[in-house]
């Protein structure tokens, strides 16, 4: 092998280090969840601030996305568990053309929590998301807790143990 394509190799493995590692790390935040409002399925209004004093799970996704994709049906099992408890959903589609995503939903077991469509990315960018998914939990006084990046089979109970633990605050 030749310096240039070990130079190469080495590149494409940091690449992959950096962006594999901080994919399902989960970090932990304090402050004000930034105020949004977006348009919403059957074009109702979705603004944070009326979910205010519940536990919020806020799941930014986009239908080319696979992790986004198998975790819906899980998102929808826990909306239903918990909702009666206090803790709500917002799916947040980050692509451009709402119309994917409507696409994409009616063609899918139902979700009965609100999706909100950030078109323009404004609220992607509020949040500072890059990874697909991202999910943000937010506590009863509108404060980020976590944010979770990435999804893989599992996550799902850190989810639920999060949400649990703020139900109980």
């Amino acid at each position: 092998m030749t310096a240039r394509t070990l130079k190469g190799i080495a590149k494409g493995l940091a690449l992959a280090v950096v962006f594999a590692f901080p994919a399902f790390a989960a970090s932990t935040s304090s402050g004000p969840a930034p105020a949004f409002q977006l348009s919403g399925r059957g074009g109702k209004s979705i603004d944070l601030s009326q979910f205010k004093g519940q536990v919020v799970m806020i799941n930014f996704w986009a239908t080319w996305c696979k992790p986004c994709r198998d975790e819906m049906p899980l998102l929808e099992d826990i909306y239903k568990k918990y909702k009666p408890m206090g803790f709500t959903l917002v799916g947040v589609n980050v692509e451009p053309d709402s119309k994917d995503a409507e696409a994409w939903l009616s063609k899918q077991k139902p979700v009965s929590f609100p999706i909100a469509f950030d078109t323009d990315s404004k609220v992607t960018k509020l949040y500072k998301v890059v990874v697909m998914p991202s999910t943000v939990f937010v506590d009863r006084k509108g404060n980020v807790r976590v944010m979770h990046k990435g999804y893989k089979a599992g996550d799902e109970n850190a989810y639920l143990t999060q949400i649990r633990s703020m139900l109980k605050e």
